[in-house]
């Protein structure tokens, strides 16, 4: 009498086929489950025996973002179970349909997730900057646009719908857009290279050609500089790319060259004193490194020398400070010494010519 009823077909498959289906998608399930569990419980211990903190993290994140794979490969049970019941054509083709569309779906959900992951945790947390953290999540929602994009093309493909001529079709779209867009593609494309090289960011202090000041924003197309002046400076952001700019806020060290002068009326022994002297003071301020002093030339009108010197600061304010400083001593030193400055000046030799007086009658 069981067999007979197991015997019984229904919708043109018998009551043991529905059973037989029902236990190896049971089963399944029961492998993907232990499976789960054994592999988390071996990445467990891997990050035990680990002492990084990192590993801990990467299995918490994997057990949370698991899930996606896991629905997937029930579904993939669940096909494989019930592939072996005769099913109408129609049936089968959106059974078929869907599968693909889950796997395609639930696929890409998961490796999004693990980038994700990666996004936050390597390369967001490193940031302290919030306007690059900002730019760096436009990069992700970027990613993914494209990554559903192809994920989109990969289905409709292989719903037997003919994508070739779409692509076609959105090359040659693409091709009219740039065109149309050129300059707004090329400050987008600067902007990446911007963000990834990072020749400057918010805060620095940089000259292009004749401008100089400090970064404001940095945007998709244009970035904006304060300048000294307290006007506001755009550039797009390819002009920023071609040119050749200073970023002086990355300078450790600013070389410093000045020279002065005294009259041609100094003894040969107080200018043996003047390398001395300066070298002193130099030697004496806080922050400077002295490079060398040396009596450098004889001028059209004084006894030139030429000082090179380092301020060990790339602030502007300091470096004005340390030259003030040393200008102020060698002042009070040259006055102590009486050691004239010289300044333009001519002197002029008069010869005084003896004539007879002549009468003329």
């Amino acid at each position: 009498m069981l067999d007979g009823f197991l015997q019984q077909i229904y919708f043109g498959n018998r009551i043991i086929d529905y059973l037989i289906a029902l236990g190896i998608f049971l089963l399944l399930l029961l492998v993907i489950n232990i499976s789960k569990k054994f592999l988390i419980k071996i990445l467990h211990s891997f990050a035990q025996k680990s002492t990084t903190k990192i590993d801990d993290n990467f299995v918490e994140a994997f057990v949370n973002k698991i899930k996606p794979f896991v629905n997937l490969l029930y579904f993939g049970a669940f096909y494989l179970g019930f592939s072996q019941l005769k099913i109408p054509s129609s049936l089968e083709k959106i059974v078929n349909i869907s599968f693909i569309a889950l796997l395609i779906f639930f696929g890409v959900r998961f490796v999004l997730s693990i980038f994700s992951y990666f996004m936050e945790n390597y390369w967001i947390k490193k940031e302290s900057n919030a306007t690059r953290i900002t730019a760096i999540r436009g990069v992700e929602t970027f990613l993914r646009i494209v990554i559903w994009v192809i994920a989109l093309i990969v289905l409709l493909d292989n719903l037997g719908i003919q994508v070739s001529a779409l692509v076609a079709g959105l090359g040659i779209g693409g091709i009219a857009v740039a065109l149309a867009a050129q300059n707004l593609l090329g400050d987008l494309f600067s902007y990446f290279i911007i963000f990834f090289d990072h020749p400057f960011e918010i805060g620095d202090f940089i000259i292009i050609d004749n401008f100089l000041g400090t970064i404001e924003s940095i945007g998709i197309k244009t970035t904006r500089i304060r300048s000294l002046g307290g006007e506001e400076i755009i550039f797009s952001n390819t002009d920023l790319v071609n040119s050749r700019l200073r970023n002086y806020k990355r300078m450790r060290k600013r070389r410093v060259l000045f020279k002065f002068a005294v009259i041609y009326q100094t003894t040969l022994e107080k200018l043996k004193e003047i390398p001395a002297i300066v070298t002193e003071i130099i030697q004496q301020i806080n922050g400077a490194t002295l490079d060398r002093v040396h009596f450098a030339a004889f001028g059209d009108f004084s006894l030139d020398f030429e000082v090179v010197y380092y301020v060990n600061s790339s602030d502007y304010n300091r470096y004005m400070d340390v030259q003030q400083e040393i200008y102020f001593r060698i002042k009070e030193e040259f006055e102590k010494r009486g050691i004239e400055f010289a300044y333009p000046t001519q002197t002029l030799f008069l010869e005084k010519e003896n004539t007879e007086d002549q009468t003329v009658t």
